[in-house]
C-alpha cells in the first residue's frame, strides 16, 4: 500500500512529534558519512516527520498508527552508528527513543534500563552502587545504550567480556511488534538473538537489562615501543594475563598516534608503535611487572600521575571508531575497514595483512576475546582513492583469511558475515509482516537469492532530489 504521510502525522499530532524540514533531516542523519561510499549513496535520505515518545504506550500507539496508514518506522538512539543504521531509506517516520532514557532499577550484578538513556549516564548510576557497565562504545558519552545493543557489537570492556551477543552480555530484551496491534515481548536465553544487532528491522526495544560489574576507577595509559610488532605483541601478551585487570588494549601503528592525536603525537617518536591501555588500580602492579619485561616498554601517560601540559582526555576516546574519528578531522581522504583477525595466531595474518597493504592501510589493533581467547580485530584506517579500489583491498584480506564486516555497506548481511540470521528473518516475518520497520536493511526479507557478488541497493531507497 502507499504510505499516507499526512494522515499519519495528523493522527499522531498529539504526541511530541517534528515536521521541520532541516531539523528532520538532522535526526534522520548517523555517522554514515564515515564511509565515502555510503555518504555517496545516502546523503540525501531524510524521513518524513519524527516522533519521540516518552511511554512504551505510545511507542505501541506509533507502531499501530503507522502500520495502519503503511508508513515506514526507522528508530534510532542519538545516532551515532557508522553503518547507515539509522538511515530512513524510504523516509516516512523516525521514532527517536531519546526521551525513554529512565534508569529502572539496580540490583547486584545487574541493571534494567530504558534504550534511550546515554551510556555515560547509565554506567553514572551504576556507579553510585559501586558498579560499572561491562562494555560500551568511544561514543560512551553521547551514544544510547538501545542504539549500542541494537547496532554495536562491542567495545571498550572487550577485551575482558567478549562481544555484546556473548552469552550472558545481554540477559533480557522487551520487544513491541508492528502489527495491526502491537505485541508486547520478553526476550531472554537464545531468544536475544532475535532482535539484538537488528538494527530495529523487526521490533522495537523498549527495554533492557544487562550484566553490571564492579566499578574501578580505571588507570588510563599510553605505553610508546620501537614500532608496530613490538606494540601487537606487548598488547595482546598483556590481555592474556588473566590475574591483570584491564578494560581497553588498542594498538596504533605508526604514523597514527604521530599524525592524529594531537595531544599524544609530541610524546611519541617517529616509528613508534603506540598502545592505549584501561588498567584497573588494584592491576598496577601486576601491570609494572609485566611491562618490566617488556625493555622498549615506556609509560608516557598515566592518567593518574601524568601532567601534560595539554589533557588528552579518556584514553577510550582515542580507540575502537575514535580513532577514525580523530583521523579524519585531520585528513577528510580517510576512511576504515573493520577486520576480524580472530583467535587462532591473529597476530602473523595481521603481518601479513600489514606487508600487502601498509601504509595504503594502516593497522588499528583491538584486543579483544573471543570463545574464551584473546582475539584481534581491526578497525583499520584506509586512505580512500576510489570505490574500486576499496572493494580490492577487501577482497584481499578476505583472500588471506581476515573477516571483513564492511562498513560501506548499509545491510545487515553485508556488514557482518554475508549471510542470512535465520532468527532475525523468521522473527521479522511474525513482527513485521508488512515489513515497515527500517525497511531496507535486511536483504534476505527483500531478496533472499541475493548472492553477495556486489553491493546491494535496494530498490526501495528514496531519489536524490534533481
Amino acid at each position: 500500500m502507499t504510505a499516507d504521510i499526512e494522515a499519519c502525522k495528523a493522527a499522531l499530532a498529539h504526541l511530541e512529534m517534528d515536521v521541520n524540514p532541516v531539523s528532520v533531516k538532522a535526526k534522520s542523519r548517523d555517522f554514515f558519512w564515515y564511509s565515502p561510499v555510503l555518504k555517496a549513496r545516502l546523503d540525501h535520505v531524510s524521513a518524513d516527520f519524527v516522533v519521540a515518545p516518552r511511554t512504551e504506550a505510545e511507542v505501541i500507539e506509533v507502531l499501530r498508527t503507522c502500520y495502519r496508514f503503511g508508513v515506514p518506522v526507522t528508530t534510532r538512539g542519538t545516532g551515532t552508528g557508522n553503518y547507515g543504521q539509522a538511515m530512513p531509506l524510504a523516509g516516512g517516520c523516525v521514532l527517536h527513543l531519546h526521551r525513554m532514557n529512565a534508569v529502572r532499577a539496580i540490583h547486584p550484578g545487574r541493571v534494567v534500563v530504558e534504550p534511550g538513556c546515554l551510556l555515560k549516564d547509565l554506567d553514572a548510576a551504576c556507579n553510585e552502587t559501586g558498579q560499572e557497565i561491562r562494555m560500551f562504545s568511544s561514543t560512551w558519552a553521547t551514544a544510547t545504550i538501545g542504539g549500542f545493543v541494537a547496532g554495536g557489537s562491542g567495545g571498550v570492556g572487550s577485551v575482558r567480556w567478549g562481544s555484546l551477543r556473548d552469552l550472558g552480555n545481554i540477559l533480557r530484551l522487551r520487544v513491541v511488534t508492528m502489527e495491526e496491534e502491537p505485541r508486547v515481548l520478553e526476550f531472554t536465553g537464545e531468544e536475544l538473538h532475535r532482535v539484538s544487532h537488528a538494527y530495529g528491522t523487526n521490533g522495537i526495544i523498549t527495554e533492557i537489562e544487562i550484566p553490571l560489574a564492579p566499578a574501578y576507577d580505571w588507570v588510563g595509559m599510553f605505553v610508546a615501543l620501537d614500532d608496530f610488532p613490538a606494540a601487537m605483541a606487548y598488547a595482546y601478551g598483556l590481555a592474556g594475563e588473566d590475574g591483570i585487570l584491564i578494560k581497553l588494549a588498542t594498538v596504533f601503528e605508526a604514523p597514527i598516534a604521530q599524525d592524529y592525536f594531537q595531544r599524544v603525537a609530541p610524546h611519541v617518536a617517529p616509528g613508534q608503535g603506540v598502545v592505549a591501555l584501561m588498567v584497573a588500580p588494584h592491576a598496577l602492579p601486576g601491570f609494572q611487572t609485566f611491562t618490566a619485561r617488556h625493555p622498549g616498554a615506556r609509560v608516557i601517560y598515566r592518567s593518574d600521575s601524568s601532567a601534560w601540559e595539554r589533557d588528552p582526555g579518556h584514553v577510550f576516546e582515542y580507540a575502537w571508531n575514535h580513532t577514525t574519528l580523530r583521523a579524519l578531522k585531520v585528513d577528510p581522504s580517510i576512511t576504515y575497514l573493520q577486520v576480524g583477525y580472530g583467535n587462532e595466531d591473529p597476530m602473523a595474518l595481521v603481518e601479513q595483512v600489514r606487508a600487502r597493504f601498509s601504509p595504503e592501510v594502516l593497522q588499528h589493533l583491538e584486543v579483544t576475546r573471543m570463545g574464551g581467547k584473546v582475539a584481534l580485530g581491526g578497525l583499520s584506517l584506509v586512505k580512500f582513492t576510489t570505490e574500486a579500489r576499496l572493494d580490492e583491498i577487501v577482497r584481499e584480506h578476505e583472500a588471506m583469511g581476515a573477516m571483513v564486516f564492511n562498513p560501506h555497506r548499509y545491510t545487515l548481511e553485508e556488514g557482518g558475515r554475508q549471510a542470512v540470521d535465520d532468527r532475525q528473518l523468521a522473527f521479522k516475518r511474525e513482527a513485521d509482516p508488512k515489513g515497515l520497520l527500517n525497511p531496507g536493511k535486511m536483504i534476505a526479507w527483500d531478496d533472499p537469492d541475493w548472492r553477495y557478488d556486489r553491493m546491494y541497493a535496494w530498490p526501495g531507497l528514496m531519489r536524490a532530489a534533481e
